[in-house]
């Protein structure tokens, strides 16, 4: 731990009383961070050698200054000394309170996390979703479960924290929790957050995320392809639980829809555009972007369907959608009626719609972007890559298909 400490006594030469005499204070200095300690003493500045920072002259009251000043210094670098063995991080404020005999309880890590996590909680629904929260309150817990195996403890003060705590969440996740390389660095970026709050509270005087770098891999989307989709949409289900969930998953698929967006859709969502066409206007749950999605055929057939379900005819909802976790276990039930070896989500869906359904066909990349909410063009690239890439495989198959077919009729010529 490399600490630069420093010390000075000086004058408040604008602080001056009525009889011209200026306050002297301590200024102590830890890694450019000041903070000053009165000595209770005024003095005439004609007789402060700021250069020599002492008292001029050598009568009774510059040796009883030089007395206290130095006695102040012991104390000082007493307690330096004492922090340093100690091997905590500490800071000036931290000095200048136990030179005073203040004994200030330091902020707690798992403190400052409950805290964020009950003002997001509050604001479900209005700033935070839901999952957003709960990937907060998984984090914290991830943090705790940390804290108690690698250090014995409870709770650590949040000025603690340093590049060896970060690292070792990060391996602990990989290690310990068997999380993937992106979804550890999801954690970590999410108690990042927490370690910005101390930082702006001054409650840790370093941002120990410096020089650590959250770099995610790459990640190949699934999606399905024009074959798997008609075989999972035309696919007969024997159970109504399988063929809601089949269908809500193929209405996503046309439109593009995350699942929390198909959840809370409702009548209101659905208008007529000036053409006489339904389409979808909403806005995305997660980036409260304004969603205007055409509603292609495939998908006004799936509502027509479900017009005379009773939620439907309540008004909750234009297609009666189960929740997110049954949704997802009943797509991989779906999956093997269907013979898909992919792993079918509800999330999925979407892929399959920017891929597949619209650029594929030739919708344009700007287009797509604003039909499933992206604030950022460079998001909807990513499926544009993917695209590009089937393009290729499809043209290096189809190469060589005519190269053997080129050959039996090379073939066939040499056997006439």
């Amino acid at each position: 731990m490399n600490t630069t400490f420093s010390t000075l006594f000086y004058l408040k030469d604008e602080r001056k009383d009525k009889n011209g005499k200026a306050g002297l204070y301590l200024r102590i200095t830890v890694d450019g961070k000041r903070s000053t300690i009165s000595l209770h003493r005024k003095i005439d500045p004609e007789k402060w050698d700021s250069r020599m920072n002492k008292m001029k002259g050598k009568g009774t009251e510059a040796e009883e200054l030089s007395t206290l000043m130095t006695n102040i210094l012991h104390k000082i670098n007493r307690i330096q000394n004492k922090l340093i063995d100690k091997g905590d991080p500490f800071t000036s404020k931290d000095i200048k309170d136990l030179y005073l005999g203040k004994k200030e309880k330091p902020k707690m890590l798992l403190e400052v996390f409950d805290e964020h996590n009950k003002q997001m909680e509050k604001l479900i629904g209005i700033e935070f979703a839901l999952g957003t929260y709960k990937r907060y309150f998984t984090t914290r817990n991830h943090i705790y479960e940390y804290v108690k195996e690698a250090y014995g403890k409870e709770d650590i003060p949040v000025r603690d924290i340093n590049l060896k705590f970060i690292r070792g969440f990060e391996y602990y996740l990989k290690e310990k929790k068997a999380c993937n390389h992106n979804s550890s660095l999801k954690y970590v970026n999410n108690f990042k957050k927490i370690i910005r709050i101390a930082v702006g509270n001054e409650w840790i005087t370093k941002d120990p995320f410096y020089n650590y770098k959250i770099k995610f891999k790459t990640v190949e989307r699934e999606f399905l392809t024009k074959e798997e989709l008609q075989s999972l949409a035309e696919q007969e289900m024997n159970w109504d639980r399988l063929a809601v969930v089949r269908d809500m998953f193929v209405f996503c698929c046309y439109t593009g829809l995350a699942y929390i967006d198909i959840q809370k859709l409702n009548a209101d969502n659905i208008v007529t555009d000036i053409d006489g066409n339904l389409c979808i206007q909403a806005k995305r749950t997660k980036t409260k972007t304004k969603l205007v999605i055409p509603l292609l055929p495939p998908a006004v057939a799936i509502l027509e369907r479900y017009q005379d379900n009773p939620k439907v005819l309540n008004g909750d909802c234009v297609l009666p959608v189960l929740s997110n976790q049954k949704s997802n276990a009943y797509l991989k039930e779906i999956a093997l009626l269907c013979g898909i070896k992919k792993n079918l989500t509800t999330h999925l869906a979407r892929h399959t719609f920017a891929t597949t359904v619209t650029l594929t066909n030739g919708v344009p990349l700007e287009t797509v972007g604003k039909m499933l909410g992206h604030k950022n063009l460079r998001t909807t690239q990513h499926y544009a890559k993917i695209v590009d890439r089937k393009v290729n495989e499809d043209m290096k198959a189809l190469q060589e298909k005519m190269a053997a077919d080129k050959k039996k009729e090379n073939t066939k010529n040499r056997e006439n």
